[in-house]
């Protein structure tokens, strides 16, 4: 591929990181209608390499499949480190990736989260025990509230009492201060992580870190010096990763442990919240997906299991989560060796990304793809390199089968327990909240 085969703007690096920053949802869906399913951007500096953005499901696929041997992941996670932790799913390559995914990915199998159902539906009824006819709803504050409540106890298996509070207040203040851009720029420059003291702010968050990996692993302590067997009996993530072993009959170490659930915090709590959040904005602007939706779960709500494979319930959370993904992109891959595909040649250090916001947006795949329309996963099986909110390939998210399953069992119970009214019928443009975008602030649902 040749340097006029990287169509994109012409503008220099810095003019479009600008724009990428101000307007990321606008930037890339604009490069998109300009340029077509392959776009190039230049955004790491004056000798930036090329970062070719994909929304063709046959060239995402490629990235999933064919050419995945070619392609390496670089440091694009290293950002999350000070949260995560260096033993990480998400900080790990190769071997040592596949080891970890394949401990973790039995206690996010179907089996293991039907058991926390009932739990789910339970924190989402206690969430709205307050609640009252008239009230103004903030939606996104009760979703995220619900999204810390379920990791706290369906994750990590806490139950309410003083580890739980303190760990719930500690955790609370760490994900709000984290969707603050001027708090979080931090982690973007390391020359800024230094420890001066708790006057610091590194030094703040370091101690506010060590705090909450005192609870975390005195739970694990606690749980170790119980029997193997209620172990067995409880059903949470967390147990269920202690009583994991790899081929060799190793356990994870607890270091290990406490990074996998710090993960499974960081990258799974405000992005369920906020897909819930939307969830609710689509279904109130339009009654007869409403009506639809209600009519189907209606008689299901003491039943979580059969709520969770009610097939408009499914389409509707899917539907959402195409017009407003997670994330906007998939994992960047990197060429690792000049690599051909199709006719094109990628030269090593090329930075392929599967674009998610783009290619949820194609009119070749998804007709009128503005419209929110359930009913389009009814009709069809999209496949994985044409509908893909979690990611894609080895990369894909470890909890989006959990994530996927609480917005399910949270919209149902909140619809069938209340009307609402929505003071937001139109359009709108989303707000920027730490890695994730929602509805505006202002989006309320007052109870009828």
């Amino acid at each position: 591929m040749s340097e006029h085969d990287f169509v994109g703007p012409g503008s220099p690096w810095f003019v479009q990181l600008g724009q990428l920053i101000v307007d990321p949802i606008g930037f890339l869906t604009g490069c998109r209608e300009r340029y077509g399913d392959r776009f190039t951007l230049r955004l790491l500096g004056p000798k930036s390499p090329p970062l070719v953005f994909l929304s063709d499901p046959d060239e995402v696929g490629a990235v999933w499949g064919a050419l995945a041997g070619a392609l390496e992941f670089g440091k694009v996670t290293q950002v999350f480190l000070p949260l995560v932790g260096s033993q990480s799913l998400i900080m790990q390559q190769g071997d040592r990736h596949q080891r970890q995914r394949q401990l973790l990915m039995p206690a996010f199998h179907r089996e293991s989260l039907l058991r926390q159902g009932e739990l789910i539906c339970q924190l989402t009824s206690d969430q709205m025990k307050d609640w009252r006819s008239g009230q103004a709803i903030n939606i996104r504050q009760e979703m995220s509230q619900i999204s810390l409540r379920v990791i706290l106890e369906v994750v990590f298996g806490l139950v309410p009492g003083e580890r739980y509070e303190a760990l719930r207040s500690r955790l609370e203040k760490l994900l709000d201060q984290i969707t603050d851009p001027l708090y979080s720029v931090q982690f973007f420059l390391p020359p800024l992580q230094q420890n001066w003291g708790t006057w610091s702010p590194w030094g703040r968050f370091q101690t506010q870190m060590a705090e909450i990996d005192d609870l975390i692993y005195g739970e694990m302590n606690d749980r170790r010096s119980q029997p193997v067997e209620s172990l067995e009996n409880r059903g949470d993530i967390l147990s269920l990763l202690m009583l994991a072993r790899d081929a060799e009959g190793e356990a994870m170490p607890d270091v290990e442990l406490r990074d996998q659930l710090m993960t499974l915090l960081l990258l799974g709590h405000e992005t369920t919240a906020s897909s819930l959040s939307w969830a609710f904005y689509w279904v109130h602007r339009d009654p007869a997906i409403l009506a639809k939706l209600r009519s189907e779960t209606a008689l299901l709500r003491a039943e979580p299991i059969a709520l969770s494979e009610q097939p408009y319930l499914t389409a509707v959370c899917k539907e959402s989560l195409r017009l407003k993904p997670i994330a906007l992109i998939a994992q960047p891959r990197r060429v690792k060796e000049t690599v051909s595909w199709n006719d094109r040649i990628y030269p090593e250090g090329t930075v392929l990304i599967p674009c998610i916001l783009t290619a949820h947006q194609r009119s070749a795949t998804y007709t009128e793809p503005k419209q929110f329309n359930p009913d389009r996963f009814i009709e069809r099986k999209f496949s994985p390199s044409e509908f893909f909110p979690f990611g894609g390939g080895s990369r894909s998210c470890v909890g989006m089968a959990l994530s996927l399953f609480e917005m399910k069992l949270v919209l149902a119970t909140v619809l069938d327990t209340f009307e609402f009214e929505s003071n937001l019928m139109d359009d709108v443009k989303a707000d920027r909240r730490g890695i994730t975008f929602v509805p505006p602030e202002a989006f309320r649902l007052t109870i009828v």
